[in-house]
């Protein structure tokens, strides 16, 4: 049978060697490009209450309180979404598990023209942040369609573009808000009415993933599992190594403060500066709208910065840079809920923005190594993280009057340093940590790693060959300096680069 041919350069698993921004070339660059918009799409339909917040508390009798259960609501509902979403992944593939979750949450969207009360307001903020488990998705979508060298770029693009929705809306909203009431509706009919915008592009975009995307480079699962092509995994073992792998728990809790922190600043940040500095509700919104919009280039600096450290140092510079960066962001919280002024407010958000999202890609650029069996899983528990870090956050520092949104943001910045902190922990026996290398009493390759998530009856009925081929093609996290060390590397006793 003749081998499949390719748009882009491929591995032995047929994932893509290089990330053409530009190309839309089925099925690596299509795959990429249906994840990000109908993840925007879902980032739109989440945050699209926060910029009208001015409005709509007006309209329903908001009290601070009913704002900041809300704001939980909206981030809440996504935590265990995150981690069946990742499940669904692994048992049945990222295109059907994204348009159905997608499709699944619409009507949330369309029903907020509705709502009358406080309670019907919290109700369908928590039933939209649903869809933003779509980021699994995503993540375990460009993990199976692109190889080590460019994983990391892949996945901070496709997560950073599709965050920008979070920004994008608050320039959104109120632009859509007002053309509206210019029109002639009343100021109370114009905000439900902004909201089927958001409804009918979430809706359209399911569709989108659906009918023009597939699971692997080689095809759907369906197809695959039918022809044998890809064997039916089973759910206990996919969760066992998922939650037995420590590293997916610390990556959980350091995502829960860069992704938590940037969930919450999308819901308090555009009624800070309103509030703060007696701004106009549109220009509030364009000030915030800074915060999400920097995802445009910070989220995926995140990923080419983790990716390119990892070509010289290997897993080990991953997580340096991981937590350098992440730490420098929770300093910059923490200045940022210190300045008074309104143009040094500004400058420190944006910088803190910067640095914030970058840590998450940074993550990710970790994630897809820590398990071949259960990507899916990890993903997950490492995106609910997030969620839980923004409800924890949401309900400590910014439910009610305890304490002014100002303190609420120095001290989340000192909770950012703390969190990050786990990151020293994380340790590959075929790669090492931050403060040691790859073990010496043992030998450690990339395949003893991998393949101990097999046991020797599904070995002998091959089920192990995708984690085989993973393991050949992430040998590149031992970095340059490494493969070019005189003495060879454990497991590899003539130590050059492969070619992936």
């Amino acid at each position: 049978m003749e081998p499949p041919k390719f748009a882009l350069p491929v591995d032995s698993e047929h994932k893509a060697t290089e990330f053409r921004l530009f190309s839309v070339a089925a099925p690596h660059m299509r795959a990429f490009h249906l994840s990000w918009v109908s993840f925007f799409s879902c980032f739109v339909s989440t945050f699209a209450a926060p910029p009208l917040l001015p409005i709509i508390r007006d309209n329903l009798n908001l009290t601070a309180s009913d704002i900041g259960n809300a704001g939980i609501a909206s981030v809440s509902g996504a935590v265990f979404a995150r981690i069946a979403m990742g499940t669904a992944c692994d048992l049945f593939g990222p295109r059907l598990a994204s348009a159905s979750l997608i499709l699944i949450t619409s009507p949330a969207v369309y029903f907020t023209s509705a709502i009358s009360s406080p309670t019907s307001y919290l109700l369908v903020r928590f039933f939209t942040g649903f869809s933003l488990a779509t980021f699994v998705s995503t993540q375990f979508w460009m993990s199976s369609m692109f190889s080590a060298p460019v994983v990391g770029t892949a996945n901070a693009v496709a997560g950073g573009w599709g965050n920008l929705g979070g920004g994008a809306t608050q320039l959104i909203m109120p632009l859509v808000f007002g053309l509206i009431r210019d029109i002639g509706a009343a100021q109370f009919t114009a905000w439900r009415i902004a909201f089927f915008v958001p409804a009918l592009f979430q809706t359209l975009s399911a569709f989108a993933v659906y009918f023009f995307g597939k699971d692997l480079p080689d095809g759907n699962f369906s197809r695959l599992q039918k022809t044998g092509d890809k064997p039916k995994d089973k759910f206990p073992s996919v969760l066992y190594y998922g939650v037995t792998n420590y590293r997916g728990w610390i990556l959980a809790l350091t995502y829960g403060y860069c992704f938590g922190v940037e969930l919450t600043m999308d819901n308090i940040i555009a009624e800070y500066f309103y509030d703060k500095f007696d701004l106009k509700l549109h220009t509030a919104g364009v000030i915030a709208a800074c915060f999400g919009l920097a995802n445009l280039v910070s989220r995926p600096g995140g990923g080419v910065i983790s990716d390119a450290v990892a070509k010289r140092y290997g897993m080990r510079g991953r997580l340096w840079a991981l937590w350098i960066v992440q730490t420098l962001g929770g300093v910059l919280c923490i200045f940022l809920g210190r300045v008074n002024s309104l143009s040094a407010s500004i400058v420190v958000m944006i910088a803190f923005s910067l640095f914030c999202q970058a840590a998450c890609g940074l993550t990710f650029g970790v994630v897809p190594f820590v398990s071949r069996r259960s990507l899916g899983l990890i993903s997950g528990m490492t995106g609910g993280g997030g969620n839980v870090g923004a409800v924890l956050t949401q309900l400590i520092f910014f439910k009610g009057s305890r304490y002014s949104k100002e303190t609420g943001i120095t001290l989340m910045g000192i909770m950012i340093i703390c969190c990050t902190l786990p990151i020293c922990f994380i340790y590959f026996p075929q790669w090492g940590g931050m403060f040691c290398g790859p073990s010496s009493g043992k030998v450690a390759t990339e395949e003893d790693y991998y393949l101990s998530e097999w046991n020797s009856k599904e070995k002998q009925k091959g089920l192990h060959q995708a984690s085989q081929k993973f393991a050949d093609n992430s040998r590149g996290e031992r970095g340059n300096r490494a493969l070019s060390e005189s003495e060879p590397m454990p497991g590899n006793e003539t130590p050059s680069p492969t070619k992936v």
